[in-house]
């Protein structure tokens, strides 16, 4: 027979934890979120001289599944989307239901140099591509939708 060894709450606050959950769902830090079932999509931020640019990986999406805001120089891009699934076969005498509910919420402060008057959203082979113009001269603070093309 093994020896089994516990660790000590005083010198551990996870102790009981761990006990129930693997220490990799405890540490949150920057993983993929896949690992545990999230749909939060990857996103790439590149900047060039004159532009900003946010690259939003969802496939499988429409473009009004989104919902792209500016307010108080933060860009949020959300979605949700439930979809529902029922057969029936009077044959075999059974039903089956099906659902799937998603939802996603990312927001990136942005930059004194961003031109939130001018930003473009397009949605294209699921990609959504945000285009943030720069300009020093501008400095917005109010709402504002962004329409997806």
């Amino acid at each position: 027979m093994g020896l089994l060894a516990k660790n000590d709450s005083k010198t551990n606050p996870y102790t009981l934890l761990e006990e129930f959950f693997p220490k990799d769902i405890v540490e949150w830090g920057f993983k993929n979120f896949t690992d545990i079932g999230s749909t939060m999509p990857s996103v790439n931020l590149s900047e060039t001289e004159r532009e900003y640019q946010i690259d939003l990986a969802a496939p499988g999406m429409k473009k009004e599944d989104f919902r792209v805001e500016i307010e108080d120089k933060t860009i949020s891009i959300a979605s949700e989307k439930q979809e529902r699934f029922e057969e029936t076969n009077k044959k075999e005498n059974y039903t089956r239901k099906e659902f799937n509910y998603t939802s996603f919420c990312r927001s990136f402060h942005l930059p004194d140099a961003a031109e939130t008057e001018r930003i473009e959203a397009i949605y294209k082979d699921g990609i959504l591509h945000v285009t943030i113009p720069k300009n020093t001269n501008r400095n917005s603070n109010s709402k504002k939708n962004i329409p997806i093309h």
